[in-house]
């Protein structure tokens, strides 16, 4: 049973519920706590990246923003274990930067992009919890950063080349495990536990516990988060179960209907074909054939 009192998922929220909202008061302020500078959703934006048909799913982002200066921001939640999600953020980076640089403009027109990365899974190595990835360039003999010009500062109405590049931020929320205190580490309590810590007061924050409650839900949503969260705890067991037992290296049936049964949740969650083929072991031949 679904606990009413409770908020739903950021995950599921941030894919089904506010990617709609006119009012982004939420995104603003989880935006303006992890970016330290205050920032203003203006529109969403749907493009061949982010469309929800099934046959674009494996293109998809959970959510592209615009915000009032014009920057992009890329949005993606991760549960399920992808190595090659580093990959996939440069991916997602690059076909923006090409979808929004319209035929016949100047390179002084590439969008500035922010490529935002919650993860619930083990991701690289490190002990932080939040990662700020950024383009510098420096001497390989005097270690001088390269900096813009006066010129170019005035032109282009920056101060540094890394302004011109995308930034990639990656949230390790499981791997949050501290006092909250600022506003970043209140949202990181929020992105790990669904609740607020105490005397939390980030910007979004009461809005999004207020907002994102279980009981607020609509029938028809509440059928969609219940499956939602069904699904996660079966693909936890299965594949916990299944790495267990070696991860389906086997041939043994059990191991085998182990896979299935991985192939299976996946397919009910969205997963592309060749997301569920590393998730489970499978070729990607008998995937197709589970549909």
């Amino acid at each position: 049973m679904i606990d009413e009192e409770k908020t739903v998922r950021f995950d599921w929220a941030l894919k089904r519920l506010l990617r709609h909202k006119a009012d982004h008061t939420i995104l603003n302020g989880f935006l303006t706590s992890l970016l330290g500078r205050s920032i203003r959703i203006e529109r969403m934006l749907e493009s061949e990246g982010n469309q929800e048909y099934e046959e674009n799913k494996s293109n998809r982002v959970d959510m592209l923003a615009e915000d009032a200066d014009g920057k992009k921001i890329i949005i993606e939640v991760q549960n399920e274990t992808e190595d090659s999600y580093f990959h996939r953020m440069l991916f997602g980076v690059s076909k923006t930067i090409n979808e929004y640089l319209e035929r016949g403009r100047g390179y002084e027109e590439v969008a500035k992009v922010y490529s935002i990365n919650i993860v619930y899974f083990k991701l690289g190595e490190g002990s932080d919890y939040v990662y700020h990835g950024k383009t510098e360039f420096r001497g390989i003999h005097d270690g001088d950063l390269l900096n813009l010009s006066p010129k170019l500062q005035e032109k282009f109405r920056m101060h540094n080349v890394y302004e011109i590049f995308p930034e990639y931020y990656i949230l390790k929320a499981n791997d949050f495990d501290r006092l909250a205190i600022t506003p970043l580490e209140q949202w990181m309590h929020f992105l790990r536990y669904s609740k607020l810590p105490e005397g939390a007061n980030a910007p979004g924050l009461l809005e999004a516990s207020n907002e994102l409650q279980i009981a607020k839900l609509t029938k028809e949503q509440r059928r969609d988060y219940e499956r939602y969260i069904d699904n996660m705890r079966s693909l936890e067991d299965v594949v916990e179960s299944a790495y267990s037992s070696g991860h389906f290296e086997g041939k043994a049936e059990g191991e085998l209907q182990k896979a299935v049964e991985v192939a299976k949740t996946a397919i009910s969650m969205g997963l592309d074909d060749n997301d569920i083929s590393k998730l489970s072991g499978l070729p990607i031949e008998e995937i197709q054939k589970l549909r």
